[in-house]
């Protein structure tokens, strides 16, 4: 009894500590939120009305689509950086698709999808066959990507868009923004695609122990490949969402998008280094940070000021993922 008072005065044991690191790398995301929530409900009562948590969900869209994408490279070890440019990318190529009469609707959205998913699988090849860090690979396609942009649409926005197109990512659909629902479907599938296939378990294996997943069998180059083209090619869908819901398709779009990505993809507990992580926790990221910047809005912060704070956030996220990961 007398050794247990004294562990007490000095402060919690190291066990205790450590579990409450790894607690907090579990569960610390969905107590953020909450307590973010309600002090923002707190502070303005309008952030918990139902118009403005609908307008937090549209904001989420487009981040969370590209950062489900990132996750998958994330857990094979690797970093996308050419998401922004990508995005740019596809919504021009995509516009050049959507005017009215011209084609049917899954025309311009298959040519963003695949344009991106092409962008993806030829990082990864890069990566892979040509044994480039993944950090230069994508920060050359990121210029490559933009200066395509600007090449395919003449330097000017792609306008003139048909209804059915913008309503990709202005309509509603059962009382919610349709770009939820892209949304939710990207979730769902890459979910089930991650946790319930084999090949998820193959790109969790990859980032987990390289050595190891190529001594089991596992074609590693193929992986990482599949991972960079479905980041692409969800990037492209960002891509076609954000057309659709400016209206035109833009060759500056999607600046700095990569780094937002990444960042929900951390703060939802997706590991740099490999091989943790998962759409879920990268879901509640977003949603993290779309609550931020939509309480940041509502509270008149300065734009400059919100981005040092999700500069802080970012650190924070990694600094408790290296504690938890002890």
């Amino acid at each position: 009894m007398l050794m247990s008072s004294e562990s007490n005065a000095m402060g919690p044991l190291p066990g205790n500590a450590d579990r409450l690191w790894r607690w907090l790398g579990r569960y610390g995301l969905i107590v953020a939120l909450v307590m973010l929530s309600g002090a923002l409900a707190v502070a303005k009562p309008g952030f918990l009305t139902a118009q403005n948590l609908v307008i937090v969900m549209r904001q989420i869209c487009i981040n969370g689509i590209l950062a489900v994408g990132v996750t998958f490279v994330l857990l094979t070890g690797g970093v996308d950086l050419s998401l922004g440019s990508m995005v740019a990318l596809t919504g021009v190529l995509a516009a050049h698709f959507a005017h009215p009469g011209d084609y049917a609707l899954v025309v311009p959205v298959a040519v963003g999808v695949l344009a991106g998913g092409l962008g993806g699988a030829a990082n990864g090849l890069v990566v892979t066959k040509g044994r480039v860090a993944p950090f230069i690979v994508t920060l050359g396609m990121m210029t490559i990507a933009r200066g395509l942009a600007l090449v395919a649409s003449g330097g000017r926005p792609v306008s003139n868009l048909s209804a059915g197109f913008t309503g990709l990512g202005s309509g509603d659909l059962a009382g919610l923004p349709v770009p939820v629902w892209i949304l939710a479907g990207v979730a769902l599938g890459s979910h089930v695609l991650l946790n319930r296939t084999r090949l998820g378990r193959h790109v969790y294996a990859v980032g987990g122990n390289e050595l190891a997943a190529l001594a089991s069998g596992i074609r590693i180059h193929a992986v990482k490949i599949f991972a960079y083209a479905i980041c692409g090619a969800w990037a492209g869908l960002a891509g076609v969402v954000l057309a659709a819901r400016v209206t035109t398709g833009q060759p500056n779009a999607g600046v700095a998008y990569e780094l937002d990505a990444i960042a929900a993809a951390v703060i939802g507990g997706t590991s740099l280094s490999g091989g943790v992580g998962g759409v879920g926790g990268t879901i509640l990221g977003a949603l993290l940070m779309g609550v931020i910047n939509n309480g940041l809005d509502l509270l008149n912060v300065a734009s400059y000021y919100q981005q040092i704070v999700k500069g802080l956030i970012i650190v924070g996220a990694v600094w408790i993922d290296r504690r938890a990961s002890r």
